[in-house]
């Protein structure tokens, strides 16, 4: 009987492991079956420039995993039962053996009254369009402001800025602007917001949205006619109905190898899975991070499957990537544990590194097997679960 292994995502973790895992086993021996909601892949880091009116390169799924074995279900996860091993979809449900979790993110409104049903986000497709019809709406002279001064929220009001300078576009953030770059990277994005007449907010920290304001912890207003919401990530909500053990904030606990620690037969990767890096600190929610979990999730399942020898690649960091509109760009130098360091890239060349970053991200998920040979080797006896393979 052959192992069944059923990966849940195709976002740039999901859809690289599954990849990866056709490439390390024999097809005879397991069954990697992928399952999406999507039928395409969603680049989810260009997400800013969708709501501004891009339109991206269509890579359909069926074609990105021709000839590799991998099975696809195109289907909504509605819940996952770590203790029976099954997964259930909108019309069926799965059997595993081996469980790869990587149902990723999406935006958090954080408890802030008045967000779900005014603002608007950027962290889904759905979502992108839905603000870019809106945007498309507005006319000279109207207000936009985003609130949270993280990576998506810099992107995105950059952009903005730059794509539509007739309108009023606004900044809120709860510290400082880019209080978390070096002084070199802070002073240029300084610059840049300045340049392109973007109205920053500092130290404030929103409690309030409604359709046409923001209010303040101090009791501020800030006008918005459309609220974008780019104040953090929070895990798919399927998660908390598991027994899995998780994070405070719901991601799920894994080891080195990106093994559940309270589940041995469920691996976590990407946003979902809360697995230390350099210097025993967290991971934090990003493609940066989660690619290199996938390929470690999957040498490890190959690893214990086949009787090798379990890999540990390397999760540290070296830069942060930030498109600053088409023309700009900041790339922050950090430590291993992502602790910015003083020294920066900005400018156009700034904007082709990032550009080059993310079409090679890209092209890493759409060529699930990375384009080189395959390197398969034969499952060892299904007698010995894959749970006690430990070393």
């Amino acid at each position: 009987m052959k192992h069944r292994i059923v990966v849940l995502g195709a976002g740039y973790s999901g859809a690289v492991a599954a990849g990866r895992l056709a490439a390390r086993l024999y097809r005879d021996e397991v069954s990697v079956t992928l399952v999406n909601g999507e039928t395409d892949f969603v680049e989810r880091v260009r997400m800013h420039e969708v709501a501004t009116g891009r339109d991206l390169k269509f890579r359909p799924f069926e074609q990105m995993y021709a000839g590799t074995g991998v099975e696809l279900k195109f289907a909504k996860v509605t819940a996952v039962d770590v203790d029976r091993k099954t997964v259930a979809l909108e019309s069926e449900e799965l059997e595993y053996d081996t469980l790869v979790y990587a149902l990723g993110s999406r935006w958090n409104p954080q408890g802030v009254p008045g967000v779900a049903e005014h603002a608007y986000e950027i962290a889904s497709r759905p979502g992108a369009l839905r603000l870019r019809e809106r945007l498309a709406s507005l006319t000279a002279g109207q207000t936009v402001t985003v609130v949270g001064g993280g990576l998506t929220g810099v992107e995105f009001v950059t952009e903005l800025a730059e794509s539509r300078p007739d309108l009023d576009v606004a900044f809120a953030v709860r510290g400082e602007l880019g209080d978390w770059l070096s002084p070199k990277g802070r002073r240029h994005l300084r610059k840049v917001v300045d340049r392109l007449g973007i109205t920053v907010h500092e130290k404030a920290a929103v409690t309030r949205v409604d359709a046409d304001q923001l209010t303040t912890a101090d009791g501020g207003t800030i006008p918005a006619a459309v609220t974008v919401w780019t104040a953090g990530f929070a895990v798919h909500p399927i998660v908390e109905a598991t027994s899995l053990e998780v994070s405070d904030t719901g991601r799920i606990v894994v080891d080195e190898t990106m093994r559940s620690v309270s589940h041995p037969d469920v691996y976590a990767v990407g946003d979902a899975a809360y697995a230390m890096g350099s210097k025993n600190k967290p991971l934090r929610m990003s493609c940066a991070s989660g690619q290199p979990m996938a390929w470690q999730a999957a040498d490890s399942i190959a690893a214990r499957l086949t009787g090798g020898k379990l890999g540990h690649a390397p999760l540290f960091y070296f830069n942060q990537c930030i498109s600053l509109g088409r023309k700009d760009g900041l790339i922050q130098y950090v430590t291993t544990d992502d602790c910015a360091v003083n020294a920066t890239l900005t400018g156009r060349v700034a904007a082709v590194y990032k550009e080059l970053i993310c079409k090679g991200a890209a092209w890493g998920t759409e060529n699930p097997t990375m384009g080189l040979p395959t390197r398969r080797r034969h499952v060892i006896s299904q007698a010995v679960p894959l749970h006690e393979w430990t070393s």
